[in-house]
């Protein structure tokens, strides 16, 4: 026997680690899954061999896909081993398919349908594992499979919204920041050459940009390595707590993006509170579940709050309002849901207004980056063209 070290997680997501004595590393493997901990590497005397991801390249759009089509089969009474044969062998994704072969394996087995998809977490999150679970212990697994993949839908559209919100505009802005570098590398240096062979004396705003021109010109590959440096700082800063929180709240106090990304957050808050809860999800661990889910620390530290207040008897609206996250009509919405025995389907209601709230807030967006990139690369283009033919009329008027 030897010491086995091993880095994992348990069946809420969190990080556990420790050391076991077995005869090998399967043997460490099949005593963790026993205790429902998903293995992700083991390490024997220096020796780490990294488990393969078996969930990776899993794309939510296979998910949405492969859980309407189990909640037909379901509905129409096919066993549910039968089901997942089906589904596994017309899988076209490879990872995914390896993923749904292994499910079918462990429920042959004995296991529940919930316990065997705990097992994939890269491809079944907490929120479908546990909506999957109530099914199952409701004997709705087939509504609840429908709920899933209409909620999975309609994340992938709120997705593909954040994407447009934040990557159009950063993308356009890219691309004048490198159209304005090209312009200073490349053209700046013809006219300065050519400012130095008729001995014109250059005004400040001309010696100003060609100044800004030599300097990248000589420094290009500084100036590529400070960005690389800053990209790569800036990410793994967002990887610490601190980092996550202080970049999260910043983006919810922007001028324009704040705005978006809040009713983004508030949107993807009650459309999964409202599916957990409706699928009989007990309420403390909906909450868990949605403020893992969030996809910004600052909601996610008020949804937290909400969660100790629940545990301690409150109401939810209550902690909701006094986290001041939240706008005031969702919180008396909220309210207004937990007193008529309704929050499900009033979370459901508030979540369709802030999703067309979300599509009105991007296309006006994408009204507004246009017309501002125009104005910004007039103003920095018109800078540079005025500085480089403000010495040809002092050559001509000299000529002349």
């Amino acid at each position: 026997m030897a010491n086995f070290e091993w880095k994992g997680r348990d069946r809420n997501g969190h990080a556990q680690s420790g050391v076991l004595v077995a005869d090998s590393k399967d043997a460490v493997i099949a005593a963790l899954r026993r205790q429902q901990i998903v293995v992700t590497t083991v390490k024997e005397k220096g020796k780490e061999i990294a488990l393969p991801r078996l969930g990776g390249g899993i794309k939510s759009k296979d998910i949405a896909i492969f859980t309407r089509q189990f909640s037909v089969m379901i509905d129409a009474g096919l066993p549910l081993v039968q089901c997942l044969d089906i589904l596994s062998q017309q899988q076209e994704n490879k990872s995914f398919q390896k993923v749904l072969f292994q499910i079918r394996e462990d429920v042959e087995s004995g296991s529940s349908l919930a316990e065997a998809m705990r097992k994939h977490p890269q491809a079944f999150d907490d929120l479908y594992v546990n909506m999957v679970a109530a099914g199952e212990a409701g004997g709705i697994l087939d509504t609840i499979l429908q709920r899933l993949s209409i909620y999975i839908e309609k994340a992938v559209k709120l997705r593909t919204q954040v994407r447009s919100a934040m990557i159009y505009p950063v993308s356009v802005v890219s691309i004048a920041v490198i159209v304005v570098y090209v312009i200073l590398w490349k053209v700046i240096p013809v006219f300065s050459s050519l400012f130095e062979g008729l001995g014109a004396e250059l005004p400040f705003l001309t010696q100003w940009v060609v100044s800004l021109s030599d300097f990248i010109g000589r420094f290009w590959w500084l100036i590529f390595l400070v960005v690389i440096a800053a990209f790569f700082a800036i990410r793994q800063y967002y990887r610490t707590d601190a980092g996550r929180y202080q970049i999260d709240g910043l983006v919810l106090r922007l001028p324009i993006l704040g705005p978006i990304m809040r009713k983004i957050a508030v949107s993807r808050f009650c459309r999964t509170l409202g599916t957990l809860l409706n699928s009989g999800v007990p309420i403390l661990e909906s909450l868990d579940i949605t403020a893992r889910t969030s996809g910004n620390a600052i909601i996610e530290e008020a949804i937290m709050g909400v969660r100790k207040a629940v545990e301690e008897g409150k109401t939810v609206a209550e902690p909701l309002t006094r986290s001041g996250q939240f706008p005031p009509m969702v919180c008396q919405m909220v309210g207004v849901g937990e007193q008529t025995g309704a929050m499900d389907t009033m979370l459901s209601k508030i979540a369709d207004f802030y999703e067309d709230e979300v599509d009105a807030a991007v296309d006006g967006l994408m009204k507004l980056i246009e017309p501002l990139i125009i104005f910004f690369l007039g103003i920095v283009i018109g800078t540079i063209v005025i500085a480089m033919y403000m010495p040809m009329f002092t050559i001509l008027s000299k000529i002349g």
